[in-house]
Order: C-alpha cells, then structure tokens, then sequence
C-alpha cells in the first residue's frame, strides 16, 4: 500500500508531467511570498525579553521604576583612560563634553551627571586610585532599541571629537599617553552584542553556501548535482523567510538575530542531508534500471519514508521548545521547526523534479549506466567499457561490526565514554561579556574599570525595600556580607517614602558565577533584617544585571529539566512506531545521548584546555542536547531502515553488512556536510555561536564515525533476534 502510495507521489512531483508542473508551483510560490510578504530581517527583535514578567528580578525593575523614576534608565559608562595619568587639561575636556551632552543631548539620553558644574578637586576625586582613569555616566531611555542606541553612540563619538582634537574613541587601548575612551555598562553591552550579530546573517550565508558547494562538488564532482541540493535548500530559505517576517510582523512569534542565524545552517546543513539520501539512493538505481522514470520511483519508494520520518522527528523535537520559559530557548521553536517542515517538503517535491528533468545528465560527467547502456556508450567512444563497481569500504565496516559485535561494542564504548567523562568537568558561565571578543569598545571599557575600579562598579545592584517609615540595620547588615564591596546609605523613594533604595557595589565582576551565587545570600540578608524589624519580609526586590542573570541561569535549567526528557520521550515514540522494536528503540535512543556527552565533553577538551576559555555559554547544553540528539537521531533512522529491510531476506549479519554498506556513502557525505556548516559558526566572532557550532559538529562525526557505522550495527548484532521485539521483521537464520 505504501509502495503504491509513493509511486504516485513519484509521479506527481518527478513524472514527465508532474516535475514540470511542480517546479513551476515551486518558483511561483516564492516569488509571490517575496513580493507580497515582509523580510524576516524587519522584523527580528533583539531586545526581546528573555524572563517572564513574573520572575523576582523584573518584578524588581517594575517597582524600581515606579518608586525609583529618576534613576529610571540604561546606564552608558563612558570609561576616560590615559596610561601616564589624566591630567589637569584632560579633565577640563571631560567638563566640557559633559556640557555638550547637557545643552545638545544626544538621542535616547535621559539624564547626564553634570561633571562640568564640579570643581575640579571634586572632579579628581572621581578618578581612579592611580589617577589613570574616570568614569562618565549617561543615563540612556529604558526603552531605546539596541539599534537605536548604537545610532546614539555614534552620535556622542560625533560630539566628542569635536571637543576631543585626537579622537579618543578611536585611540587603541594600549597606546602610551594618550587620552583613550569606550564606552561600555549595560548600554554599551546591549549594543556591541547587536552590532556582533548585524553582519552575522550575510557572512554566515555566504560561508554555509560555498561550503556546502564545495562539499558536493568534491563527492560528486558534478557540477550539475551539486546545485540540485543548493537549489532546493535556497528555494525553502525563501519560502520559510518571508513567512517568518508575516509571522513577525502580525506578533505571532519573536525571533532575533541569533535564531536567523542558526536557522540558516539548520536549512543547509539538515536540507542538503535530505537531498543527498534521495540522489545516492537514485544514483544507485540508475545501475539497475535503464528507464530514469523507473529508477526514480524505486529510488523515491525507499526514502522516502525514512526522510519524512527524519524530518517531523526533528521538527517535533524543535518544536518541543516551545515549553520553554526562557526566551530566547523558546523563540527558537517556530523559526527552527518551520524550516525544516518547508526543507523537507522541498527535498520530496523540488529536489525529485529537478532530478526527474535533467536525469542521468545531473550526474554528468560521471552519468549512472547500466551494464548494457555502459558497453554501449563505451562503443560508440571506441573507449574500454567501464562497468559500475560498488565502493565496497562501508560493506567491510559493516561486516566488522556483524562478525566482531563484543570487540566493536568495547572499542566504541571506551572512546566514546572516555569522552563523555569530561563532560562532568564543564563549567558554565552566564557572563555576557565573555562572549564577546577581547577588543569590542564594551569589554575593554569594562576592563579599563575592572582594572582600575574594581569590576564591580560596571553594574552595581539595587536593592528596594519597602520599610514603612521604620528604621532598619539593613545598610550595616548588607556591608558584612562577604562579597560586598560598598553599600550605599538608603535612599528613599520620590513618590513612596515608605520604599528605601540601597545600591550596591559587588567585589566581583556583575556578570560572573561568583556574583551570582551572592542573590540568596543578599537575600536572605535582607530578609531577616525586615523580620527583625517587625516587618514583612516579602518587601524585598533585587534589582540590576546581575539579579538578571541569577533568574535566568534558575530559567535556563528548569528548562533543561523539562526540555531533555520530552524531546527524549517524544524521539522514543517516533522510533517505536516506525520500528515496532521497544529493544532497537531504547539503544537507538541510548547511543545517541552517549554522542551527545562525548561531544558535550570532547568540546570541553577544545575549548577550555586548546582554546583556553574558563566556561562555556549556559544555553549550550539545551542548543546542542536538541540538534545533535534530533539531527543524529535522522542518521540511525536512515541505517536502522535499510538494515531492517535487508533482514526480512537475509540472515541479520549480512543484512547488517549490507545495510550499513548501502548508506554508508550517503550518511558519510551528509554528515561531513552537516557537521561542515555548524563549524562554519565557529568563524562567526560571537563565543556562544562558536561553542554551539563546534560541540554540534562534534557530536555529528562522532554520530556519523563511530555510533553510526559501529557501535549501532554491533549492538544490534549482540541483541540478534531480540533487537527485533517485540516485532518479528526478521529472517529466523540470523546467526
């Protein structure tokens, strides 16, 4: 039933008729979808909130903003350095700027501290101990896009070199005596992050796009074949765009720079795998068949399933992020599993019409013959036939595997738990900074203030209690907490006396572990010292980047916690009903979680001892759990098939033989392309995007090298018969 089903869908897309037909369907969609629907780029929010509205931290900040509003705004700190000291003449300069942002504000500004209306001994207090450097604050709009503020920035450089004769913001940090300026806090870290992404998606594009051509030219060499995939997978980037950007626009999804990104080498990493399994498994038919239209169908009827079945487990996995409260984890659903729904539809409609029209010449000059049509050929050239020979080194793989299960089994379980061992030695960091290159105008402002300052200073805490007019030991209270720097004297609010602020200063970089683990205790400190004064100790927020990122590191793993076990369960499902084996399902799913922690820690190896990085991003291991489990899963489905099919006619050892020989080829190439562009990811200068592309491609050649061709094939040899059941699709002589 399912034969004749695919036989018609064959024909439909790839018929004579029919690949016309649906190549035309396919160029009209997309055109009239670019025409008529926005770009995905207009309408991409990177300042979408992360943290629902309900967790403490944005509590916090709303009650900050209400009792508190003239500290209301983003704070730009503005870091002056000289390396032989600020002198006299500089200062008088900062004066003079800090007048110019007064009487000509810039864009988005809210307040400026008026530094020129202080005396100069004042002003030289300010000044670091070793009279080498000074902050300046500005106090941006709250509510200023990150695009906005960079255009504000610009606008501020602008000012100060008219005031500044060697303009200071484009001075190397490094220089001697000369006056140096960046700008950095957390206006100044919301605008490099953005400026980080703006060229991403172009670069990104480009790189993916001559890799992948690259790839396909080199195991083809066919120049025809190697756009067929690029064709398909550029037709779906268009379809799925502009949809995005509808979806965008009505508010129906967020979306941001990072997602497009990553979306991108999802579609050509993913859609070229889809592609390839189609055109090997056609290339191969083309030796058997004479008639193309026949091959086709033969072709289609054998992967097609498998390709479905691939492409909704990885769209069910990715839509699984959906129940994420975390932002960002959850806005990555609808772009991600929305373009592997159009690739997929792409690889079974656009990719057979393509291949139905140019035939065996997408081959060319290597053209698929049969053993008739070749000697043919051949005397029609005066040449000596060549008669197709199967490239038989994935058929011995597969009989290593079959013939030597326990030795395979050991082998590729030592290698791969070795690996996995350094996976429980991964720190994590939710610092944003550290994500950013050394040299970005905000991370050396916060080194110059780390250095000079104390980091804490880049963004201190505000905590906000609500006191009723009674008097409490909360400042001396708070100044004997261990990691505390400063404390400032209570300030009460404008609009509710009974609402007392307290900034304070941490001895620690804002945006480390380390400070982060200091909330409970501030807390905590807070807490009982309300209690103590009869009052409730409910009445306590916290408030500032640091409280920010302790809700989103309790976020982010809460969300670990629901996300793995559904996209396991949910995987576990679909192989159960496609196999019908509750054993193959439970080691199929066994395997690749092992993959996944052998490239968790095989990265960690790569980035913290080669690279050098102290942590990797906190999102890491919930962004490559879901793509290498969801992407690695595809491979064993592909494999597990053939081996199953080959089973019902041969003895299970040469049908693992056999199984693993047909798609060895194709899931080789496909994971090397795979893996090809989520590495191309590591080019990008964003260090989260660079340890997410490189501990993914990890985990797909370990997938496609060793779980794949080995430790699969053997377990299934081990389990024999067993690896079928409760399902009988065997053939009983499997010994």
């Amino acid at each position: 039933m399912s034969n004749s089903i695919f036989s018609k869908i064959a024909n439909a897309v790839g018929g004579k008729k029919g690949r016309f037909i649906t190549l035309a369907i396919w160029i009209l969609l997309v055109i009239a979808l670019q025409l008529f629907l926005p770009k995905a780029t207009d309408y991409k929010d990177d300042a979408a909130p992360d943290l629902a509205a309900s967790e403490p931290s944005v509590v916090a900040q709303k009650v900050m903003d209400e009792q508190f509003p003239s500290g209301e705004g983003t704070p730009a700190l503005i870091t002056w350095y000289r390396s032989t000291g600020l002198t006299n003449a500089d200062l008088a300069q900062i004066q003079q700027f800090s007048k110019e942002l007064e009487q000509n504000p810039i864009k988005h500004q809210k307040t400026a501290v008026p530094y020129d209306k202080m005396p100069l001994p004042v002003l030289k207090q300010q000044v670091s101990e070793d009279g080498t450097t000074f902050i300046q604050t500005v106090l941006m709009d709250s509510s200023a896009t990150s695009d906005q503020l960079k255009d504000s920035f610009t606008e501020l450089e602008k000012t100060a070199n008219a005031t500044f004769s060697d303009k200071p913001f484009k001075q190397d940090v490094a220089s001697k005596d000369t006056l140096v300026a960046r700008t950095t806090g957390p206006a100044g870290i919301s605008v490099d992050a953005t400026e980080l992404f703006s060229d991403a998606d172009v670069s990104l594009l480009i790189g993916t796009v001559l890799l992948v051509l690259v790839f396909l030219l080199v195991i083809y060499r066919s120049p025809i074949l190697a756009l067929i995939p690029l064709i398909a997978v550029g037709f779906a980037y268009l379809a799925v765009t502009p949809i995005l950007g509808l979806l965008g626009q009505e508010g129906v999804i967020t979306y941001g720079s990072q997602g497009l990104s990553i979306m991108t080498v999802l579609l050509f990493g993913a859609g070229t795998d889809y592609c390839l399994f189609l055109i090997a498994r056609f290339r191969s038919q083309l030796h058997h068949d004479e008639n193309r239209y026949t091959a086709f169908k033969k072709a289609f009827g054998n992967t097609a399933g498998a390709i479905a079945l691939s492409g909704f487990t990885v769209m069910a996995a990715l839509l699984i992020l959906l129940v994420a409260k975390y932002g960002s984890i959850h806005n990555f659903a609808v772009p991600f599993s929305l373009s592997i729904l159009i690739m997929m539809i792409s690889s079974l409609t656009l990719v057979p019409a393509l291949l139905g029209i140019f035939g065996r010449i997408s081959f060319w000059p290597f053209v698929p013959r049969t053993e008739a049509m070749a000697k043919e050929h051949a005397a029609k050239k005066g040449k000596k036939v060549k008669i197709h020979r199967e490239n038989r080194f994935w058929h011995r793989v597969g009989e290593i595997s079959a013939h030597h299960p326990i030795k395979t089994f050991v082998i590729t379980l030592l290698i791969l738990g070795g690996c996995a061992l350094f996976a429980t030695q991964v720190k994590y960091t939710y610092d944003t900074l550290s994500t950013f290159p050394k040299d970005m105008p905000s991370r050396e402002g916060f080194t110059l203030i780390s250095d000079h300052f104390g980091a804490g200073q880049l963004a201190p805490m505000n905590l906000i209690v609500k006191t009723n007019g009674e008097k409490t030991a909360m400042r001396e209270n708070l100044q004997k907490t261990d990691g505390i720097e400063t404390v400032s004297v209570g300030v009460p609010s404008t609009k509710n006396r009974d609402y007392t602020m307290y900034t304070i200063q941490l001895a620690d970089n804002p945006y480390s572990n380390a400070a982060m683990d200091l909330i409970p205790d501030i807390r905590d400190t807070a807490q009982t010292t309300m209690s103590d004064a009869g009052l409730s100790k409910n009445n306590v927020w916290i408030a500032g980047q640091t409280a920010t990122q302790y809700d989103s590191r309790a976020v982010t793993k809460d969300d670990e916690a629901l996300i793995i076990p559904l996209v396991i369960g949910l995987i576990a499902l679909l192989l159960l009903a496609y196999l019908r084996s509750i054993t193959a399902m439970v080691y199929l799913v066994a395997t690749v979680l092992l993959s996944f922690f052998s490239a968790l820690g095989l990265g960690w190896v790569i980035i913290h001892y080669i690279m050098g990085t102290e942590a990797i991003a906190g999102l890491i291991p919930i962004y490559a759990f879901v793509f290498i489990v969801a992407l690695g899963e595809d491979y064993n489905i592909f494999m597990i098939s053939s081996i199953w099919k080959k089973s019902r006619e041969l003895p299970l050892r040469e049908a693992i033989a056999e199984g693993v020989g047909q798609t060895g080829g194709v899931i080789t190439s496909a994971g090397l392309i795979l893996a090809g562009t989520f590495a191309v990811l590591t080019t990008l200068p964003i260090q989260l995007l660079v340890q997410f592309g490189l501990i993914t491609a990890i985990g797909v050649l370990l997938d496609t090298f060793i779980v794949r061709p080995f430790l699969v094939p053997a377990i299934t040899m081990l389990f024999g018969k067993w690896a079928f059941w409760p399902g009988k699709g065997h053939n009983q002589e499997h010994k």
